[in-house]
Order: C-alpha cells, then sequence, then structure tokens
C-alpha cells in the first residue's frame, strides 16, 4: 500500500493532502494549532535543512558548466529581462483589479493588526550584504543570497582553473547529486507538511475572519490567477509552448508554495520540477530558479503591494494622481530586486510603496491580521513566476528539452540529475 501510495504523481499526492488539510481545519478549529502545526512544521524543517546544500552544490555545479549548456552572458541578461517585464505587468495587473474590485471604498472601523517596524535597507546596504564577510556563518544563518554568491564564484574558480581542480569539480557535482537525493527523499514527504499546515491555516482562521477585509481578499486571489492563467499563459503561447503542459508540470510546486508561503521552502520542489517536468537543463535551471527564490515577487513585490496601496488610498479617502501611480509601479519593480534577501518582503514592500508615494504607514495595520491568508496566493504566484523565466529563456536559447516538457518523455522514478550528469535513462511518459 506504501508504495503504491508514493508510485501516485507527486501532485495528486499533494492534492489529496490539500483537500484532506481543509477537511480536519473545519472539522477541529482552532485547535487546529495543537494537532497539525508540529506536522507542517517538521517537514518545513526538513526543507530548511537542504535549502542551503541545495544553493551551494547546484549553483557551484551549474556555474562550473553553465558555458557547456549556452552564451553564459546571454542565459544570465534574458533571465534579468524577463524577470523584469513579468514584474511590470504583474504590477498593472494588481492596478487594474484594485480598481475593478475597489477593495477599500466602504469600509470603516477596521480592526488593527500588530505591525513590526521593519528596517528597510539602502540599495548600497543590499549590495554590500550580498557579499559575505564568512561564508560559513552565512550558511548557518541562512542568507541564500550570500551562500548563491560564494557558491557563483567557486562555480567560476573552478571553471577557469579547470584541469588543475577536476577532482574538486568531481566532487561538487557529486555533493549536487548526493544532496538532489535527499532532497528527493524529503519532497516525499509534501502531501504531509501540506496537509499539516492547510489544516492549521483553515482551522485557526476560519472563514469570519475574511468578512470584514473579503474584497481585499477576492482582489489579491482574483489578480493573482489572472497573472499566473492569462499573462503567463499568454507569454508561453507567444513562445510557441503548451500552456497545459507548463501548469501540469509546475501544479506541484504550486501547491507545495500555497501551503508554505514560502518560496525558499518550495525551492527544492520547484528546481526539480523545472528540470524534471518543465524540460529545463539541470545546468541552467540550479543557476535559474535559486536566483529567482530571492528576487523574483510578481506575487509579494508587485501584485499586492499595487492593490494595498490603491485599497489603503481608498480607505482613507485619498485620490491617487498619475505620477502616484508612476511611482507605485517603479516601487513595485525595483524595489522587489533591491530588497531581495530581506525577510518579510511583502511587509518590507508595501512599506517602501507606501513611503514613496506618501500614503499612510498606519494602513498596514488594517490588513497584517490576514497576511498569512493572502501569503498563500501571493508565493504560488511568486513560484510560478520562478519556472515560467527559465523555461522562457531555455526556449529562446533553444536549450529546452521539448520532449520533457510536452511530457513525451518522463523521468523515472528516483532519478533527479539530468541526463549529463548519471546517465539517468528515461522511458516514455505514462503519467503527468
Amino acid at each position: 500500500m506504501v508504495r503504491r501510495f508514493f508510485n501516485i504523481p507527486l501532485w495528486q499526492r499533494v492534492a489529496l493532502g490539500f483537500g484532506l488539510g481543509i477537511i480536519a481545519g473545519l472539522i477541529v478549529g482552532p485547535t487546529s494549532e495543537v494537532w497539525f502545526k508540529p506536522i507542517g512544521d517538521i517537514y518545513l524543517a526538513l526543507i530548511r535543512m537542504v535549502v542551503i546544500p541545495l544553493v551551494f552544490f547546484t549553483i557551484a555545479a551549474s556555474v562550473a558548466r553553465l558555458s557547456e549548456v549556452g552564451n553564459v552572458a546571454s542565459l544570465g541578461l534574458r533571465t534579468l529581462f524577463w524577470f523584469v517585464v513579468t514584474s511590470v505587468l504583474a504590477v498593472l495587473v494588481g492596478l487594474a483589479f484594485a480598481h475593478l474590485i475597489n477593495p477599500g471604498l466602504g469600509l470603516s472601523n477596521l480592526p488593527l493588526g500588530e505591525v513590526r517596524e521593519r528596517e528597510i535597507p539602502t540599495p548600497i546596504e543590499v549590495l554590500i550584504n550580498i557579499v559575505p564577510n564568512n561564508p560559513v556563518a552565512a550558511m548557518a544563518e541562512t542568507r541564500v543570497l550570500q551562500v548563491l554568491f560564494f557558491a557563483a564564484l567557486v562555480g567560476a574558480a573552478l571553471s577557469v582553473l579547470g584541469e588543475r581542480t577536476a577532482a574538486l569539480r568531481n566532487l561538487v557535482e557529486e555533493g549536487s547529486a548526493l544532496i538532489f537525493r535527499i532532497t528527493r527523499w524529503v519532497i516525499q514527504l509534501t502531501p504531509f507538511g501540506v496537509f499539516g499546515l492547510i489544516a492549521w491555516v483553515v482551522g485557526s482562521y476560519g472563514f469570519a475572519a475574511l468578512l470584514p477585509l473579503g474584497r481585499f481578499v477576492v482582489a489579491i486571489y482574483v489578480a493573482c490567477l489572472f497573472h499566473i492563467l492569462v499573462v503567463y499563459g499568454g507569454l508561453l503561447k507567444l513562445h510557441g509552448l503548451k500552456v497545459l503542459s507548463f501548469f501540469r508540470g509546475a501544479f506541484a510546486a504550486q501547491q507545495t508554495a500555497f501551503a508554505t508561503s514560502s518560496s525558499l521552502a518550495t525551492l527544492p520542489i520547484t528546481l526539480r520540477q523545472s528540470v524534471e517536468r518543465l524540460g529545463v537543463p539541470q545546468t541552467y535551471a540550479a543557476f535559474a530558479v535559486p536566483l529567482g527564490a530571492n528576487v523574483k515577487m510578481d506575487g509579494c513585490g508587485a501584485i499586492y503591494p499595487a492593490i494595498a496601496a490603491v485599497f489603503i488610498a481608498q480607505y482613507f479617502g485619498i485620490e491617487l494622481t498619475l505620477t502616484q501611480y508612476v511611482l507605485i509601479g517603479l516601487t513595485a519593480v525595483l524595489g522587489s530586486l533591491g530588497t531581495a534577501g530581506v525577510p518579510g518582503t511583502s511587509i518590507v514592500m508595501l512599506t517602501l510603496v507606501l513611503s514613496t508615494v506618501n500614503l499612510p504607514l498606519e494602513g498596514i495595520a488594517y490588513i497584517i491580521a490576514i497576511d498569512r491568508v493572502i501569503d498563500m496566493m501571493r508565493t504560488a504566484t511568486n513560484v510560478t513566476g520562478q519556472m515560467l523565466v527559465p523555461v522562457l529563456v531555455a526556449k529562446e536559447e533553444r536549450i529546452l528539452d521539448q520532449d520533457i516538457y510536452d511530457g513525451r518523455v518522463a523521468w523515472l522514478p528516483g532519478d533527479p540529475a539530468a541526463l549529463e550528469d548519471t546517465g539517468a535513462v528515461r522511458e516514455p511518459a505514462t503519467r503527468a
């Protein structure tokens, strides 16, 4: 029975855990935190355990071999280009749906939530903080951007030194294969982690807590769904790619992101799905996906601050000018890159946007109580974009494995490494 369960496609097992979690949360109610949250916490601890080794080994190995996949400069520039373009589109979507739904009109006397003051670093401070004083300390403190920077330097040095460091390069690649194997084992527990986290959220919040800010929640969810299905889908169509194939491959990561509300917690499964279900070469995916998990925030850094800014302006009866709308867009797009790696990105981004357009910061206190509920959809949007961009770039650079993307070929269970790394065998796909 256990073997039959694990032979079911991951996204279906996650969907089962998701559905059972909703039912359990509704039945148990507020005590879900006692019964179910520990299950989710253990899963998140396991995921956090593998994130730093995964980032270090995959980035170092991929940078050392990136030139074998394609033009390094072209890959990097195209990746950043699509990061920015999709963020701009996300801001426009957020502003459009904010005015279609008008979430802040007709509201008064909303309860205030507790907002912890956060220090917003300057762009110079962000750049300085990317460079680790101590790489080991950066790993211990889970400073992913610093680990990514150090791993990229290691990979670049291995590439330049060539045969002189062949043994060390093999060691890094073997470390990458090892951590991928451990990651796969952890990923198999995703349905249980999703069950615990969803049961806790549903049981703790319920539906009554959402009623006062119902239109705000609806605006976030509808805008994010529109961005995922219509904007992302349109970009896939423009690149000659099957939309259904993308979402079939991305679904397991989207489910996990929705349950965990963390791009970094979803990173292992995002990377796995990008390679094994969407056909992005592992060498490029290992560079682009971790980078995207830190700087690609269409949900938290673009749609959410755009809608929240309009909501707060409407609630306080402030008429926004064209200049303020432009500033909201610029701040959201550039701010998501400038606050990369800063904890609590969504609140930091919203603070940054409100400060830029002179809207009252106390407005944050009115929406902080439901932050977890909307964070689920924001994170699912973030992670979808983090998979979309590598697919688009790989297609443009002609390095996308179209057979894997279209589902004509599937990876055998238990083979997370790329073909060129381990000689893994592939067979005709029998399931999505």
